[in-house]
């Protein structure tokens, strides 16, 4: 075995991460990512906070950054005993657990080891190197040079959100919020001086999803901001297209929607304004509950016909599957589940009524991965409105990019496909996650020249493509 000392060793670690071994495909993946590695980053989809940018405040320290916003962090850690209040995670401020946030750096340092092997890891030990300029691996014993490190830099200008999105290279990044969001802080930035894009993404499960805890009073909060009579469904209906205009003004280009299905169901205007009216009153069916997300689907399309908004549809996710983890500490705090998913039948009902207008663009997520060469590639494949999403959750990793490229390319092609985009809350993670993306599709598209399946121009050609061009068409930025 030949093992490279020092700096040779990290120059090449770096280098060539994630790239072919064989060395043929190597000097084409290297050469393919050094036309890609510095392109600007479109980052289409994902929950960071417009208040980051708005205020410019600087990031407290090391917990802060990579453990508070991130589930992706803090699941596993809690998979192996270690309780979400000794994390100060998710509770209400007036009930969260006070803890020293050196306390849970320490903890998390400790448990590094935990991520050995998975993609959370790659994004961590990227950012301290590249950001921090920490070449070490984080553990117990370097907890606290870490913790300072990191900490010490926070405090100097250059590390504030609006200068470390600059050092990103970022040009688009849109935020998530719901219609009853005034997005003021989206405002506040269009109105400063300072030139960014930063844009929302409209995400209405919360005046949608009969089964949310405070549907009636969302929707009767929506009527209030627009005017509109939401005890109607027609006025309900008026009032979401009311705040798409509202959310395409401050430059939305995208909706987005978090079923647990991809079922979709075309109701009569009769049918759909008797369940809209048990809805509001809280006495709806399971089945009923689903047929109204289903049906709401297909009426946010048909308005993507007039407004334009791209539409995104994340299903297959048992949210929140922990009950006693959603009371008490809320939604989303890592327990969002795969479980599997029908398209062919569930989308049908929306692909007959808008499938084949090329108005739509509806880009589909999946956390059935099974589904994806047996269904989503073939629907693709043929269906003008439709694009599949990218490797998300739990397959944003290195074999689940790898295996979404093999399962959907042969049928659905890459240009049926919508980009990369990074879909986090932890905002250091942007670069790493799109760097670990362009070194795959690098990768990839390395073995289909060498066995002769593409040629190397077209390689060139579709690495910039993958890596910027696609995203920026699909998502209209």
């Amino acid at each position: 075995m030949i093992v490279l000392e020092g700096e040779l060793f990290l120059r090449n670690f770096w280098r060539d991460r994630l790239f072919p071994k064989e060395a043929l495909s190597l000097d084409i993946a290297r050469n393919l990512f050094e036309t890609v590695k510095n392109l600007p980053i479109i980052s289409p989809h994902g929950h960071t906070e417009a208040k980051w940018f708005a205020e410019n405040i600087p990031f407290q320290n090391a917990t802060d950054l990579f453990i508070t916003p991130d589930h992706y962090v803090y699941r596993m850690l809690f998979s192996h005993g270690i309780d979400l209040d000794d994390l100060g995670i998710g509770r209400r401020a007036e009930t969260r657990k006070s803890v020293e946030p050196r306390k849970v750096w320490k903890l998390f340092s400790k448990h590094y080891y935990l991520f050995r092997g998975t993609p959370t890891k790659l994004w961590l030990d990227y950012m301290f190197e590249n950001l921090f300029g920490i070449s070490e691996t984080l553990c117990e014993k370097n907890a606290d040079l870490f913790y300072d490190s990191i900490s010490d830099a926070l405090e100097k200008p250059e590390f504030r959100p609006r200068e470390l999105y600059e050092r990103f290279k970022i040009e688009v990044l849109c935020t998530t919020e719901t219609p009853l969001d005034d997005l003021s802080d989206h405002r506040k930035i269009i109105r400063s001086d300072w030139n960014a894009r930063i844009i929302s993404a409209y995400r209405p499960d919360n005046v949608i999803d009969p089964d949310h805890e405070s549907f009636s009073k969302n929707v009767q909060l929506l009527g209030e901001l627009t005017g509109e009579n939401t005890d109607s469904f027609e006025g309900y209906l008026a009032a979401h297209f009311s705040r798409r205009k509202f959310f395409k003004s401050l430059g939305t280009t995208s909706t987005d929607h978090g079923h647990p299905s991809a079922n979709t169901f075309k109701l009569s205007k009769g049918k759909v304004e008797a369940i809209f009216q048990k809805a509001l009153l809280g006495n709806l069916s399971r089945d009923e509950a689903e047929m109204f997300r289903g049906h709401m689907l297909i009426e946010m399309a048909m308005m993507s016909l007039e407004d334009g908004l791209v539409m995104q549809l994340h299903s297959g996710s048992y949210r929140d599957h922990s009950p006693s983890i959603k009371q008490n500490f809320g939604r989303d705090k890592g327990f969002d589940i795969p479980k599997q998913l029908d398209y062919v039948h569930a989308l049908k009902p929306l692909l007959d009524a808008v499938g084949l207008d090329k108005r739509l663009t509806l880009i589909l997520f999946t956390l059935d991965e099974a589904t994806l060469s047996r269904e989503l590639a073939p629907l693709a494949g043929v269906y003008p409105s439709v694009k599949i999403g990218p490797p998300w959750w739990f397959f944003d990793s290195v074999e689940g990019m790898l295996r979404f490229r093999r399962s959907t390319t042969e049928t659905a092609g890459f240009y049926n496909t919508a980009g990369f985009n990074d879909d986090t809350r932890a905002f250091c993670s942007i670069p790493a996650r799109h760097d670990v993306a362009r070194r795959i599709d690098c990768a990839y598209l390395s073995d289909l020249i060498v066995s002769g399946q593409i040629s190397e121009e077209e390689g060139y050609s579709i690495a910039m493509d993958l890596s910027y061009h696609i995203v920026k068409r699909t998502y209209k930025l």
